[in-house]
């Protein structure tokens, strides 16, 4: 890399690199992999576990006062009450991964207060490294990322992700992807949401949009996306879609056309401002809704009601480490 890297941001891309090797060489016989399942269409195996120490040991090593948030261990490891917050999952697309599809990657974050400062995402098939900090734009590689130019989203290619834990709303998603799917190019799940959404802070995707998800799974992407120029938020256009479950991304111009779409969905505030009256918002939290809540400390108090709002993208306060 020819560019000057902050000294986190290298120790991340480093246990980033070590995570891949344990993957790749996993990889070579997958068969030979033990599985084991968290859920229905839920799983983790030995290669989720061992990636995962392997990013640990990497990151306290060099930072044992930090914290850890990581999806197989939790916040088990790590200093509890530190300002600084790595968000680890070690293996984006285990299922993919299982089945020999070659769609997967390790992602890592760095928050600090709450708001993520460097992001790497590396897809150990292709050798391809995604990375930002705060202030200092995106990369592929050593290629500066720049989000699509396109306006409409009639012309658009969209990436989404497909409920499949138990308790998602399939209903609710098949009447968002019905929407999106008529007023769009065309939609694609290849079914690792870290990857889909650095590929839309890369223009290959214009936008994207999913639920069900967990902080480990977008909050390094987050990063690369907005660094490269893009949106992203939860389906109201706010920026509090971390641990909201839902999140919408795209370039300024499709965002804004998805937002509007995608609004009427939420989860975290309705139209006329009330809070969700479905069965689904009015239904206790699945396992990971209260896994996250029990296991972070970031999480933000339940939100007051309010309208929806239109905005042009989440803002968030461009602290510095």
């Amino acid at each position: 890399m020819s560019q000057s890297l902050h000294p986190m941001l290298n120790i991340a891309i480093k246990a980033a690199r070590a995570a891949g090797s344990v993957i790749n060489r996993a990889s070579l016989d997958v068969d030979k992999v033990q599985v084991e399942s968290k859920g229905v269409n839920d799983f983790v195996t030995e290669v989720d576990k061992h990636a995962e120490a392997v990013i640990v040991d990497t990151l306290l090593a060099a930072y044992p006062g930090h914290g850890i948030l990581a999806e197989e261990s939790g916040r088990e490891l790590g200093a509890k009450d530190s300002e600084f917050l790595w968000i680890i999952d070690p293996l984006d697309g285990t299922t993919n991964f299982i089945h020999g599809f070659p769609q997967y990657a390790v992602s890592i974050a760095l928050a600090w207060r709450g708001v993520v400062q460097q992001a790497v995402v590396y897809d150990p098939n292709r050798n391809d490294l995604f990375y930002a900090s705060r202030g200092r734009g995106a990369y592929l590689n050593d290629r500066r990322l720049r989000v699509s130019k396109r306006l409409r989203l009639a012309d658009s290619l969209i990436g989404t992700g497909f409920p499949f834990r138990k308790g998602d709303n399939f209903k609710r998603y098949m009447k968002m992807f019905e929407e999106i799917s008529q007023q769009c190019a065309g939609l694609r799940r290849p079914g690792a949401a870290s990857l889909d959404l650095c590929y839309v802070a890369a223009g290959y995707y214009d936008g994207f949009f999913e639920t069900g998800l967990s902080p480990w799974d977008i909050a390094a992407a987050s990063l690369i996306i907005t660094e490269a120029g893009g949106l992203i938020g939860n389906f109201s256009g706010e920026s509090d879609f971390l641990y909201q479950r839902e999140v919408v991304a795209g370039n300024p111009k499709v965002y804004g056309q998805l937002v509007n779409i995608l609004t009427p969905y939420t989860r975290v505030i309705k139209d006329d401002g009330s809070t969700p009256a479905t069965a689904e918002a009015a239904a206790a939290p699945d396992a990971t809704d209260a896994f996250v809540a029990a296991n972070t400390e970031a999480a933000p108090a339940e939100p007051k009601p309010r309208k929806a709002i239109k905005v042009s993208g989440p803002r968030t306060p461009r602290n510095r480490l």
